[in-house]
Protein backbone atom coordinates (compact mmCIF):
# COMPACT_ATOMS: atom_id res chain seq x y z
CA UNK A 1 0.00 0.00 0.00
CA UNK A 2 1.38 3.40 -1.00
CA UNK A 3 2.44 5.70 1.84
CA UNK A 4 0.01 8.48 2.68
CA UNK A 5 1.08 11.93 1.53
CA UNK A 6 2.36 14.39 4.15
CA UNK A 7 -0.02 16.94 5.65
CA UNK A 8 1.00 20.45 4.65
CA UNK A 9 0.40 23.37 7.01
CA UNK A 10 2.03 26.68 6.22
CA UNK A 11 5.67 26.03 5.39
CA UNK A 12 5.70 22.70 7.23
CA UNK A 13 5.06 19.10 6.24
CA UNK A 14 3.96 16.41 8.68
CA UNK A 15 4.69 12.87 7.54
CA UNK A 16 2.08 10.12 7.88
CA UNK A 17 2.35 8.31 11.21
CA UNK A 18 3.96 11.29 12.97
CA UNK A 19 2.92 14.35 14.95
CA UNK A 20 4.45 17.79 14.92
CA UNK A 21 3.96 21.11 16.68
CA UNK A 22 3.86 24.01 14.25
CA UNK A 23 3.97 27.71 15.11
CA UNK A 24 2.13 29.93 12.63
CA UNK A 25 3.43 33.53 12.82
CA UNK A 26 0.67 36.05 13.49
CA UNK A 27 2.13 39.47 14.31
CA UNK A 28 4.51 41.21 16.69
CA UNK A 29 4.07 43.02 19.98
CA UNK A 30 5.17 46.64 20.42
CA UNK A 31 8.47 45.22 21.71
CA UNK A 32 9.02 43.50 18.36
CA UNK A 33 8.47 40.15 20.07
CA UNK A 34 6.84 37.76 17.58
CA UNK A 35 3.56 35.98 18.40
CA UNK A 36 2.56 32.62 16.93
CA UNK A 37 -0.55 30.47 16.90
CA UNK A 38 0.56 27.04 18.18
CA UNK A 39 -0.82 24.09 16.23
CA UNK A 40 -0.23 20.39 16.75
CA UNK A 41 -0.85 18.07 13.82
CA UNK A 42 -1.31 14.34 14.36
CA UNK A 43 -1.19 12.77 10.89
CA UNK A 44 -2.36 9.16 10.84
CA UNK A 45 -0.90 6.49 8.58
CA UNK A 46 -4.33 5.73 7.10
CA UNK A 47 -6.59 8.13 5.22
CA UNK A 48 -9.63 9.54 6.97
CA UNK A 49 -11.31 12.76 8.07
CA UNK A 50 -9.28 15.86 8.90
CA UNK A 51 -10.69 17.20 12.16
CA UNK A 52 -9.78 20.63 13.54
CA UNK A 53 -10.36 21.11 17.27
CA UNK A 54 -9.79 24.71 18.37
CA UNK A 55 -10.10 26.72 21.58
CA UNK A 56 -9.77 30.28 22.87
CA UNK A 57 -11.01 32.09 19.79
CA UNK A 58 -12.15 34.33 22.63
CA UNK A 59 -8.92 34.76 24.56
CA UNK A 60 -10.41 34.45 28.06
CA UNK A 61 -12.30 31.20 27.35
CA UNK A 62 -9.65 28.86 28.67
CA UNK A 63 -11.48 25.56 29.30
CA UNK A 64 -11.00 24.70 25.63
CA UNK A 65 -7.23 25.00 25.97
CA UNK A 66 -7.20 22.27 28.61
CA UNK A 67 -9.64 20.12 26.63
CA UNK A 68 -7.30 20.19 23.63
CA UNK A 69 -4.29 19.36 25.82
CA UNK A 70 -6.01 16.29 27.27
CA UNK A 71 -7.27 15.09 23.88
CA UNK A 72 -3.69 15.19 22.60
CA UNK A 73 -2.66 12.90 25.50
CA UNK A 74 -5.19 10.22 24.50
CA UNK A 75 -3.41 6.95 23.74
CA UNK A 76 -5.96 6.11 21.01
CA UNK A 77 -4.23 8.66 18.77
CA UNK A 78 -1.56 6.01 18.13
CA UNK A 79 -4.15 4.29 15.95
CA UNK A 80 -5.45 7.47 14.31
CA UNK A 81 -7.10 7.25 10.91
CA UNK A 82 -7.10 10.63 9.22
CA UNK A 83 -5.63 13.79 10.74
CA UNK A 84 -6.20 15.74 13.93
CA UNK A 85 -5.35 19.45 13.76
CA UNK A 86 -5.33 20.83 17.32
CA UNK A 87 -5.33 24.61 17.82
CA UNK A 88 -5.60 25.22 21.58
CA UNK A 89 -5.22 29.03 21.42
CA UNK A 90 -6.57 30.83 18.36
CA UNK A 91 -6.71 34.35 19.85
CA UNK A 92 -3.16 34.48 21.19
CA UNK A 93 -3.41 38.26 21.84
CA UNK A 94 -6.51 37.89 24.01
CA UNK A 95 -5.10 34.84 25.79
CA UNK A 96 -1.93 36.68 26.81
CA UNK A 97 -3.96 39.68 28.03
CA UNK A 98 -6.70 37.51 29.65
CA UNK A 99 -9.40 39.20 27.62
CA UNK A 100 -12.09 38.10 25.19
CA UNK A 101 -11.04 40.58 22.53
CA UNK A 102 -8.13 41.59 20.34
CA UNK A 103 -6.06 44.70 21.16
CA UNK A 104 -8.36 46.85 18.99
CA UNK A 105 -11.41 45.51 20.92
CA UNK A 106 -12.64 43.49 17.96
CA UNK A 107 -14.25 40.09 18.48
CA UNK A 108 -12.22 37.60 16.44
CA UNK A 109 -15.32 35.42 16.08
CA UNK A 110 -16.98 38.16 14.03
CA UNK A 111 -14.07 38.61 11.59
CA UNK A 112 -14.38 35.58 9.29
CA UNK A 113 -13.57 34.95 6.50
CA UNK A 114 -11.09 37.77 7.03
CA UNK A 115 -8.78 39.55 4.63
CA UNK A 116 -5.03 39.57 4.16
CA UNK A 117 -4.83 43.38 4.44
CA UNK A 118 -7.69 44.24 6.80
CA UNK A 119 -7.89 44.76 10.57
CA UNK A 120 -5.89 42.62 12.98
CA UNK A 121 -8.95 40.41 13.50
CA UNK A 122 -9.47 40.11 9.76
CA UNK A 123 -5.83 39.17 9.24
CA UNK A 124 -5.89 36.48 11.95
CA UNK A 125 -9.17 35.08 10.59
CA UNK A 126 -7.68 35.03 7.09
CA UNK A 127 -4.56 33.28 8.41
CA UNK A 128 -6.59 30.59 10.20
CA UNK A 129 -8.81 30.13 7.16
CA UNK A 130 -6.08 29.94 4.55
CA UNK A 131 -3.48 28.02 6.55
CA UNK A 132 -5.74 25.52 8.33
CA UNK A 133 -9.49 25.58 7.68
CA UNK A 134 -9.22 25.10 3.93
CA UNK A 135 -7.54 21.75 4.61
CA UNK A 136 -10.01 20.28 7.11
CA UNK A 137 -13.20 18.26 6.71
CA UNK A 138 -14.78 18.69 10.20
CA UNK A 139 -14.48 21.26 13.01
CA UNK A 140 -15.16 21.32 16.77
CA UNK A 141 -14.97 24.87 18.17
CA UNK A 142 -14.59 25.04 21.98
CA UNK A 143 -16.06 27.94 23.98
CA UNK A 144 -17.20 28.94 27.48
CA UNK A 145 -19.65 31.48 28.78
CA UNK A 146 -18.56 35.12 28.94
CA UNK A 147 -17.06 36.73 32.03
CA UNK A 148 -19.23 35.96 35.13
CA UNK A 149 -21.59 33.76 33.07
CA UNK A 150 -21.53 29.99 33.54
CA UNK A 151 -22.80 27.91 30.62
CA UNK A 152 -24.20 24.44 31.09
CA UNK A 153 -22.24 22.01 28.87
CA UNK A 154 -24.05 22.22 25.55
CA UNK A 155 -23.59 21.96 21.80
CA UNK A 156 -24.62 24.73 19.43
CA UNK A 157 -25.00 23.90 15.77
CA UNK A 158 -27.18 24.55 12.76
CA UNK A 159 -28.68 21.13 12.23
CA UNK A 160 -29.67 21.36 8.57
CA UNK A 161 -26.47 19.45 7.66
CA UNK A 162 -26.90 15.72 8.53
CA UNK A 163 -23.17 15.35 9.23
CA UNK A 164 -23.29 18.29 11.64
CA UNK A 165 -26.25 16.66 13.39
CA UNK A 166 -24.35 13.39 13.63
CA UNK A 167 -21.40 15.15 15.27
CA UNK A 168 -23.65 17.05 17.68
CA UNK A 169 -25.42 13.89 18.81
CA UNK A 170 -22.19 11.91 19.07
CA UNK A 171 -20.60 14.56 21.33
CA UNK A 172 -22.99 13.65 24.12
CA UNK A 173 -23.60 17.02 25.81
CA UNK A 174 -26.96 17.00 27.63
CA UNK A 175 -28.33 19.90 25.56
CA UNK A 176 -28.10 20.65 21.84
CA UNK A 177 -29.16 24.12 20.70
CA UNK A 178 -30.24 24.37 17.08
CA UNK A 179 -28.56 27.77 16.80
CA UNK A 180 -28.68 30.05 13.79
CA UNK A 181 -25.39 31.21 12.30
CA UNK A 182 -23.89 34.59 13.21
CA UNK A 183 -22.34 36.60 10.43
CA UNK A 184 -18.56 36.72 10.68
CA UNK A 185 -18.24 33.72 12.99
CA UNK A 186 -15.97 30.75 12.40
CA UNK A 187 -19.07 28.56 12.41
CA UNK A 188 -20.79 30.63 9.72
CA UNK A 189 -17.74 30.57 7.46
CA UNK A 190 -17.24 26.82 7.91
CA UNK A 191 -20.91 26.22 7.11
CA UNK A 192 -20.60 28.35 3.95
CA UNK A 193 -17.82 25.99 2.83
CA UNK A 194 -19.92 22.89 3.65
CA UNK A 195 -17.60 21.96 6.53
CA UNK A 196 -19.62 20.30 9.33
CA UNK A 197 -18.96 22.32 12.50
CA UNK A 198 -20.21 22.17 16.08
CA UNK A 199 -19.56 24.57 18.96
CA UNK A 200 -19.15 23.24 22.50
CA UNK A 201 -20.05 25.70 25.27
CA UNK A 202 -19.31 25.02 28.93
CA UNK A 203 -18.22 26.86 32.06
CA UNK A 204 -17.24 30.52 32.30
CA UNK A 205 -14.39 32.75 31.17
CA UNK A 206 -11.05 32.69 33.02
CA UNK A 207 -12.00 29.64 35.08
CA UNK A 208 -11.14 25.97 34.76
CA UNK A 209 -14.02 23.65 35.59
CA UNK A 210 -13.27 19.93 35.90
CA UNK A 211 -16.74 18.69 34.99
CA UNK A 212 -16.89 20.89 31.88
CA UNK A 213 -13.37 19.92 30.82
CA UNK A 214 -14.02 16.23 31.37
CA UNK A 215 -17.27 16.32 29.41
CA UNK A 216 -15.54 18.28 26.64
CA UNK A 217 -12.71 15.76 26.33
CA UNK A 218 -15.16 12.85 26.26
CA UNK A 219 -17.24 14.65 23.67
CA UNK A 220 -14.32 15.22 21.29
CA UNK A 221 -13.27 11.58 21.66
CA UNK A 222 -16.85 10.40 20.99
CA UNK A 223 -16.98 12.47 17.80
CA UNK A 224 -13.65 11.02 16.67
CA UNK A 225 -15.01 7.52 17.25
CA UNK A 226 -18.21 8.37 15.34
CA UNK A 227 -16.04 9.58 12.44
CA UNK A 228 -14.05 6.31 12.71
CA UNK A 229 -10.85 8.25 13.31
CA UNK A 230 -10.00 6.19 16.41
CA UNK A 231 -11.05 2.66 17.40
CA UNK A 232 -14.18 1.97 19.41
CA UNK A 233 -13.64 1.62 23.14
CA UNK A 234 -12.86 -1.95 24.26
CA UNK A 235 -14.64 -3.70 27.10
CA UNK A 236 -18.21 -3.22 28.32
CA UNK A 237 -20.03 -0.46 26.53
CA UNK A 238 -20.76 2.58 28.69
CA UNK A 239 -24.39 3.74 28.81
CA UNK A 240 -25.11 5.91 25.79
CA UNK A 241 -25.04 9.61 26.56
CA UNK A 242 -28.36 11.41 26.34
CA UNK A 243 -28.81 14.64 24.41
CA UNK A 244 -31.98 16.63 23.81
CA UNK A 245 -32.34 19.31 21.16
CA UNK A 246 -33.87 22.64 22.12
CA UNK A 247 -36.42 24.20 19.81
CA UNK A 248 -35.09 27.67 20.74
CA UNK A 249 -33.85 29.64 23.74
CA UNK A 250 -34.54 32.96 25.46
CA UNK A 251 -32.49 35.33 27.62
CA UNK A 252 -34.11 36.67 30.78
CA UNK A 253 -33.25 40.24 31.80
CA UNK A 254 -33.73 42.11 35.06
CA UNK A 255 -36.09 45.09 35.20
CA UNK A 256 -34.22 46.95 37.95
CA UNK A 257 -30.73 47.79 39.16
CA UNK A 258 -29.55 46.16 42.36
CA UNK A 259 -28.16 43.08 44.03
CA UNK A 260 -29.33 39.74 42.66
CA UNK A 261 -30.04 36.68 44.78
CA UNK A 262 -30.40 33.66 42.46
CA UNK A 263 -33.11 31.11 43.14
CA UNK A 264 -33.08 28.81 40.10
CA UNK A 265 -30.03 26.62 39.47
CA UNK A 266 -28.13 25.82 36.31
CA UNK A 267 -29.66 22.80 34.60
CA UNK A 268 -32.93 23.13 36.54
CA UNK A 269 -36.29 22.66 34.87
CA UNK A 270 -38.39 25.79 35.32
CA UNK A 271 -41.98 26.60 34.42
CA UNK A 272 -43.41 29.80 32.95
CA UNK A 273 -43.88 32.38 35.71
CA UNK A 274 -41.52 30.60 38.14
CA UNK A 275 -39.24 32.78 40.27
CA UNK A 276 -35.66 32.72 38.95
CA UNK A 277 -34.07 35.37 41.20
CA UNK A 278 -34.73 38.33 43.48
CA UNK A 279 -33.19 41.76 42.83
CA UNK A 280 -33.13 44.36 45.62
CA UNK A 281 -31.47 47.66 46.47
CA UNK A 282 -28.72 47.52 49.16
CA UNK A 283 -31.19 48.51 51.91
CA UNK A 284 -33.92 46.07 50.89
CA UNK A 285 -36.49 48.86 50.57
CA UNK A 286 -37.35 47.86 47.01
CA UNK A 287 -37.29 44.28 45.81
CA UNK A 288 -38.41 42.63 42.59
CA UNK A 289 -38.75 39.01 41.53
CA UNK A 290 -37.38 37.93 38.14
CA UNK A 291 -39.85 35.46 36.64
CA UNK A 292 -39.25 32.99 33.86
CA UNK A 293 -41.04 34.03 30.65
CA UNK A 294 -41.24 30.41 29.48
CA UNK A 295 -40.88 26.80 30.55
CA UNK A 296 -37.55 25.13 29.90
CA UNK A 297 -34.11 24.25 31.24
CA UNK A 298 -31.70 26.86 32.65
CA UNK A 299 -28.59 26.70 30.45
CA UNK A 300 -26.71 29.82 31.63
CA UNK A 301 -26.57 31.76 34.88
CA UNK A 302 -24.99 35.15 35.60
CA UNK A 303 -22.73 34.60 38.64
CA UNK A 304 -22.19 38.31 39.38
CA UNK A 305 -24.75 39.51 41.98
CA UNK A 306 -24.44 43.18 40.95
CA UNK A 307 -26.82 43.81 38.06
CA UNK A 308 -28.14 46.71 36.03
CA UNK A 309 -31.56 47.13 34.51
CA UNK A 310 -31.76 45.22 31.25
CA UNK A 311 -28.85 42.91 32.07
CA UNK A 312 -29.16 39.27 30.97
CA UNK A 313 -29.05 37.04 34.04
CA UNK A 314 -30.55 33.70 32.92
CA UNK A 315 -30.71 31.81 29.64
CA UNK A 316 -33.60 29.35 29.22
CA UNK A 317 -33.71 26.62 26.55
CA UNK A 318 -37.15 25.57 25.34
CA UNK A 319 -38.00 22.00 24.37
CA UNK A 320 -40.90 20.26 22.69
CA UNK A 321 -40.49 17.41 25.19
CA UNK A 322 -39.38 19.11 28.40
CA UNK A 323 -39.49 15.91 30.46
CA UNK A 324 -36.98 14.30 28.08
CA UNK A 325 -34.63 17.26 28.48
CA UNK A 326 -34.91 16.98 32.26
CA UNK A 327 -34.06 13.27 32.01
CA UNK A 328 -30.97 14.12 29.93
CA UNK A 329 -29.84 16.52 32.65
CA UNK A 330 -30.27 13.85 35.34
CA UNK A 331 -28.27 11.40 33.22
CA UNK A 332 -25.51 13.98 32.84
CA UNK A 333 -25.38 14.61 36.59
CA UNK A 334 -25.15 10.91 37.36
CA UNK A 335 -22.39 10.38 34.77
CA UNK A 336 -20.08 13.07 36.12
CA UNK A 337 -20.75 12.07 39.72
CA UNK A 338 -19.64 8.51 38.97
CA UNK A 339 -16.64 9.52 36.87
CA UNK A 340 -15.03 12.01 39.25
CA UNK A 341 -13.72 11.23 42.71
CA UNK A 342 -15.24 13.11 45.63
CA UNK A 343 -11.98 14.86 46.41
CA UNK A 344 -11.84 16.55 42.99
CA UNK A 345 -15.56 17.03 42.38
CA UNK A 346 -16.43 20.72 42.65
CA UNK A 347 -19.79 22.02 43.83
CA UNK A 348 -21.78 23.27 40.87
CA UNK A 349 -24.77 25.58 40.56
CA UNK A 350 -26.74 22.71 39.04
CA UNK A 351 -26.13 20.32 41.97
CA UNK A 352 -29.37 19.27 43.62
CA UNK A 353 -27.73 18.59 46.99
CA UNK A 354 -24.52 20.67 47.28
CA UNK A 355 -22.07 19.42 49.87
Amino acid sequence: MAARAPFVIGDYEVRAGTRRTVEIPVAKLYTHTPLHIPVEVVHGRRAGPVLMVCGAIHGDEINGVEIVRRVLKNSALRHLRGTLVAVPIVNIFGFVQRTRYLPDRRDLNRCFPGTETGSLGGRIAYLLRSQIMENVSHIIDLHTGAIHRFNLPQIRAELKNPETTRMAEAFGAPIIINASLREGSLRAYADSQDIPVITFEGGEALRFDEVVISSGVKGVVRVMRALEMIPAKKGPMAPKSRSETAANSQWVRTDMDGIMRPVARLGQRVRKGQKLAMVADPFGESESAVLSPCSGIVICVNNLPLVNEGEAIYHIARFDELSEAEAAMKHFRSSYESDLADDVLPVHPWDENPK
